[in-house]
């Protein structure tokens, strides 16, 4: 009988051939997965992460999957957000692998009887405005970086965050920029669900990324962002460098982040970009609107401002 990892791999293949998720989203299901293998071949709840990330699942199989239920799912949510104090949006995540993978399983394989992950819900997100750095803040990260006295590293981080500041990218749509998609104004990114967009480029981004790339590495790889050793710069590198600057700036980083710094963009462009809800929607690449909806909530002065130029608000003689 075949393991639980070829099923593991049909699934992935599957995921991105025929469903075409990108290979940040299979990653992730992949991570989801595997670690609810070594979960269900883990005999004890009570165990650090080093030891549950070195578990050995290759004595199940399809049968013990086949024995599985709603309660385990379950469990196995509460046992990693015990291990790793998982968000919401985490959690949300590792819902959704479980789900899909169940559902490919029972509609696709067709080697499960029942689908214990059917009925298996997706926990409420709060209603939190974003985190986000105002105009000021954002002069003073962006002024934090012009301090670095490495010329390369300086115009390289300089560009890369005036780019999260006015284009509301993704951490894996930044990293991801190849020199070939960048074009007179414009840059093509490819977003969640493994969709391409194009993102129009302001003064400040075309003139921080032309000062880069004057002294960018000439060498073979079509990557914008190089490291030091001019290779692409990876997720985790690019978002090293953002906490560095964060911290220096007096900004706490357990507050801010990269994606903080995409909720700074969409909410500067909402504030004084004077961007509808649908065009925001666009330039951050949302699927809903209703995602978008949560910049449409922090703006008081704004509020303020509508309710004050109101006509009953503007001539109290008039009233009766």
């Amino acid at each position: 009988m075949e393991d639980l990892d070829y099923f593991l791999n049909n699934y992935l293949n599957y995921m991105n051939i025929i469903k075409g998720r990108s290979k940040n989203t299979i990653k992730e299901y992949s991570y989801d997965l595997v670690n609810f293998f070594r979960f269900l071949s883990t005999k004890s709840t009570d165990i650090d992460s080093t030891l549950f990330e070195n578990t050995d699942y290759s004595d199940l199989s399809i049968k013990d999957i086949e024995k599985v239920k709603l309660s385990d799912l379950h469990s196995f949510i509460a046992f990693m957000d015990k291990l790793h104090g998982n968000t919401i949006s985490t959690r949300s995540r590792k819902i959704a692998s479980l789900r899909s993978f169940f559902k490919y399983l029972y509609d696709i394989e067709k080697i499960i009887k029942e689908n214990p992950a059917e009925k298996l819900e997706t926990p409420k997100k709060s209603e939190r405005n974003p985190v986000y750095l105002t105009f000021e803040e954002s002069v003073t990260l962006l002024n934090t970086i012009s301090k670095e006295k490495n010329e390369f590293i300086k115009r390289r981080d300089y560009a890369i965050v005036t780019l999260f500041l006015n284009c509301g990218l993704r951490l894996s749509e930044l990293s991801s920029i190849d020199l070939n998609k960048i074009k007179n104004e414009t840059l093509t990114v490819i977003g969640k669900g493994n969709k391409e967009r194009t993102i129009y480029l302001n003064e400040v981004s075309l003139e921080a990324i032309i000062d880069y790339l004057k002294i960018r590495p000439d060498c073979p790889a079509q990557a914008l962002f190089l490291s030091n050793r001019n290779q692409r710069m990876s997720n985790r590198a690019i978002q090293y460098r953002i906490d560095k600057y964060l911290k220096k700036a007096n900004f706490d980083i357990k507050v801010y982040s990269t994606h903080k710094l995409r909720h700074t963009a969409a909410t500067l462009l909402y504030k004084y970009g004077n961007v509808d809800i649908l065009a925001l929607k666009e330039i951050l690449g949302h699927k809903n609107v209703s995602t978008t909806q949560i910049y449409t909530h922090i703006d008081d002065e704004r509020l303020r401002e509508a309710v004050s130029k109101n006509p009953p608000a503007g001539d109290r003689k008039s009233v009766v």
